[in-house]
C-alpha cells in the first residue's frame, strides 16, 4: 500500500489564493475550505486509499519560546484564518484523518507519520505531499518521498540531493546556515546556498565543520570570512538547526490501518450545507461506492 500524508495547513493557504471567494449565508469565508475537501476527495478517486492530513491548529509551537522572531499567526488574513478550525472538521466529517498540532507543528506530524508508516513492513511508500523544504530531510530512498502535488513533481532522495546539494540528514544544517524566511529565521550571514552545500557536502553537519578555515579540504569562496563568521556564531546556527529539525517522535497517535479513507461520516451532509457545496458530499459518496465494490 502507498500512504499519502499531506500538509493541510499548506493546502488550505494555497486555495485560498488561487480561488474567488465564497462567502456562505452565514457571512463566513468558506472557498479555501470547499477547494481542500475537494482536492482530498480527489485523491482518492485517483487511487489513495491510506491518507491523513497534518494541520496547524494555532499558529505557534514550541519553537517560538525558543526564537522569538519565528512565525505566529499575525499578518494572516483573517478569512483565511478563520477557516483553521472548519477545515479540520471538514476533513473529519468527510472521514479523513486530522493531526491538528498545537504544541507541534504540522512539519513535525508529517515526520512523526512518516517514521509510523515507515516502520510498517506492509507499506510500500509514504508520499508527503507538500513542497515544504523543511520536509526534504525525511526522505528515505523511494520508500518516503516528498511530493509536490501542484507541481506535480516527486522528489527521492537523489533529487533532493540535486536541489540542495545535500542529502536529507543534512537538510536542517543547510537550513541552520542559509536560513528560512517562511519560518522566521535568517541563518548565519555571509552563507549562502552554494557555500552551505559545499561544505555541508563534505562535512555532514555544522559540528564536523572545523572551525578554521586552513582545515577545510573543500574550496569555498571567502573561506576565511565564512569560517570566522560561523566560528562567532556557532550556536546560533545550533538553534536555527533545532528549529529546522522537525519532531518525529510523539505528535501523532495511529495505526496505518486508521488511516484507510472509508467513505463521509453522517456529520458530513451538515458541513457540506455550511460549505454551500452539495457536490462534495454527492462526490464523496460517489468515491465512496466506487472504493467499496
Amino acid at each position: 500500500m502507498k500512504v499519502y500524508l499531506v500538509d493541510g495547513t499548506y493546502e488550505l493557504f494555497r486555495h485560498y489564493y488561487a480561488l474567488p471567494s465564497h462567502v456562505n449565508k452565514n457571512r463566513e469565508e468558506v472557498a479555501a475550505t470547499r477547494g481542500v475537501v475537494d482536492s482530498m476527495l480527489s485523491l482518492v478517486a485517483e487511487g489513495a486509499t491510506h491518507l491523513a492530513v497534518a494541520t496547524d491548529h494555532v499558529i505557534e509551537s514550541f519553537r517560538n519560546h525558543l526564537w522569538n522572531d519565528y512565525k505566529d499567526g499575525s499578518g494572516i488574513a483573517p478569512d483565511l484564518y478563520s477557516q483553521f478550525g472548519l477545515l479540520e472538521e471538514s476533513l473529519r466529517a468527510c472521514g479523513f484523518v486530522v493531526w491538528a498540532m498545537v504544541e507541534y507543528e504540522a512539519d513535525d506530524a508529517l515526520a512523526a507519520g512518516a517514521a509510523l508508516c515507515r516502520s510498517d513492513e506492509r507499506v510500500e511508500q509514504v508520499l508527503i505531499c507538500t513542497p515544504d523544504k523543511d520536509l526534504a530531510q525525511c526522505v528515505v530512498g523511494n520508500r518516503v518521498v516528498q511530493l509536490d502535488r501542484r507541481q506535480r513533481k516527486l522528489y527521492e532522495i537523489d533529487d533532493v540531493v540535486r536541489k540542495f546539494g545535500v542529502p536529507p540528514e543534512s537538510i536542517p544544517d543547510y537550513l541552520a546556515l542559509v536560513g528560512d524566511a517562511a519560518d522566521g529565521y535568517p541563518g548565519i550571514p555571509g552563507w549562502g546556498s552554494r557555500s552551505a552545500a559545499t561544505v555541508l557536502a563534505r562535512y555532514g553537519h555544522l559540528e564536523r565543520i572545523p572551525e578554521s578555515h586552513r582545515d577545510w579540504d573543500v574550496t569555498v569562496r571567502s573561506a576565511v570570512r565564512l569560517a570566522a563568521i560561523l566560528s562567532e556564531q556557532r550556536e546560533r546556527a545550533f538553534l536555527f538547526r533545532r528549529l529546522a529539525t522537525l519532531v518525529t517522535d510523539g505528535p501523532v497517535a495511529a495505526t496505518v490501518d486508521a488511516l484507510r479513507w472509508q467513505g463521509p461520516l453522517p456529520a458530513f451532509s451538515t458541513i457540506c450545507s455550511r460549505l454551500d457545496a452539495p457536490e462534495l458530499i454527492r462526490k464523496a459518496r460517489s468515491i465512496a461506492g466506487k472504493a467499496s465494490k
